[in-house]
């Protein structure tokens, strides 16, 4: 059943607490309550502990090259290493498309010929590598993420291990899921058919849809139709239902205090990005007024100190960063770190254009503090197979893969068709 706002707080102590290791190694108790306050000095302190276990290996390894190949709208990164392991892995190729100069001309050099083991401070020298963090945002962080993928691919098929043992190890192997709309602008009576269709044929016990204009000052994609969808998709979906829904920035602070109550009123599970998404303090004014329902936030934020002071000053309830936007695994289990400190958990964001529903569900699996559903837009139109997983939404789980690296394999005949992009 969905909970209060304040309910859905307190649960979430049960997933401070299990971080306690992470908490504790960073002189932090775990929290007591889901409405602990933390401050910046033990945030900072939290930022400062290691996030990979690289102990399993033992010798280098050692990256010879790496190379962005194309074949028609999909993007891969390849990495060899020395000693001849080949990692081929999938970015997030509606971005890449836009951004690959600086991939590969500003990012991969800074990684070639070094000890993939040192990834984490090897994202720190990118960040400085020719005035790189001027291009702070998406343009830089989805290429550091689709590095990042590749060297976990190539360390885990040379150490035989899954990508989770890196962070600690698996948690979990199935993953409760949530379907997205991404439509916006159709009549309520059509949005809600489109969410049946998606729940039938995925199982999924929760769902989102989308609110407001999108970035659009107030306005509504149609005249009214938030203000009937809401009451509309509980009537249709029931009491029982984990309903869940996105304004995409659409609202001020006034305005988004007053859709917030209409979703508290048809109990709601949380209120995605009420604001513009970099309106951290407007996001705060909106969590601040609401009683009952969580405010989300972070999709689109590519800033650890945005991220921290989103967390110290509990501007939302619930942290989404993007693992290709904010720069992948290793800073996003920052962020699930600072967030379990403060008793609080994270829904992160699925980005599309790649194997996002791959990359989360990884994710998923190894950090004890994420959200009861993860969110799920469907298979990307990729040839990738798995032994261990159908990589589908089947009964509203998704089978996260085992094996080494991610566990699946792209489709040999479908890279060799790929060529190399150059500057």
């Amino acid at each position: 059943m969905p909970t209060s706002r304040r309910q859905f707080l307190q649960s979430t102590a049960a997933a401070a607490a299990a971080t306690a290791a992470v908490t504790a190694a960073a002189g932090i108790a775990s929290a007591a309550t889901a409405e602990k306050r933390v401050t910046r000095e033990q945030l900072d302190r939290i930022l400062d502990q290691p996030v990979l276990k690289t102990e399993f290996l033992s010798s280098p390894v050692t990256v010879a090259s790496i190379e962005l190949l194309r074949n028609g709208k999909t993007f891969m990164v390849r990495a060899r290493s020395t000693d001849g392991a080949v990692a081929i892995t999938v970015p997030n190729s509606n971005r890449v498309a836009n951004i690959w100069p600086l991939m590969v001309n500003q990012i991969f050099p800074v990684f070639v010929n070094q000890d993939a083991r040192q990834l984490e401070s090897l994202i720190w020298d990118c960040y400085r590598f020719k005035d790189n963090y001027k291009y702070q945002g998406m343009a830089l962080w989805i290429g550091v993420m689709a590095v990042e993928q590749a060297l976990l691919e190539l360390m885990g098929q040379t150490a035989k291990r899954p990508v989770a043992d890196f962070f600690g190890g698996r948690l979990r192997d199935d993953i409760p899921i949530y379907v997205a709309s991404g439509v916006r602008g159709n009549k309520p009576e059509e949005e809600v058919e489109r969410l049946q269709k998606m729940v039938a044929d995925s199982g999924a016990q929760a769902l989102k849809f989308r609110l407001g204009g999108r970035m659009s000052r107030n306005a509504d994609s149609l005249p009214g139709r938030t203000e009937a969808l809401i009451p509309l998709v509980r009537k249709t979906f029931g009491d029982g239902f984990t309903l869940y829904a996105d304004a995409n920035s659409s609202y001020d602070v006034a305005n988004g205090i007053r859709i917030g109550r209409i979703m508290e009123e048809h109990n709601y599970g949380f209120y995605e990005e009420p604001c513009e998404f970099d309106d951290l303090w407007g996001t705060k004014a909106v969590a601040d007024a609401l009683e009952k329902i969580p405010v989300a936030l972070g999709e689109q934020e590519f800033s650890m100190h945005r991220f921290r002071w989103c967390i110290e000053t509990r501007a939302a309830d619930i942290m989404q960063p993007d693992l290709h936007y904010f720069g992948g695994y290793v800073r996003s289990t920052r962020v699930a770190r600072m967030a379990a400190a403060a008793g609080m958990t994270l829904v992160p964001h699925m980005s599309g254009g790649s194997l996002g529903y791959l990359d989360l569900t990884h994710f998923c699996s190894f950090t004890p503090n994420v959200g009861p559903f993860m969110e799920f837009k469907g298979n990307a139109d990729i040839p990738v197979s798995c032994t261990t997983s159908s990589l589908k939404a089947e009964n509203g789980v998704v089978r996260c893969p085992s094996g080494p690296g991610f566990g699946v394999t792209l489709d040999p005949a479908f890279v060799a068709k790929a060529t190399v992009v150059t500057p």
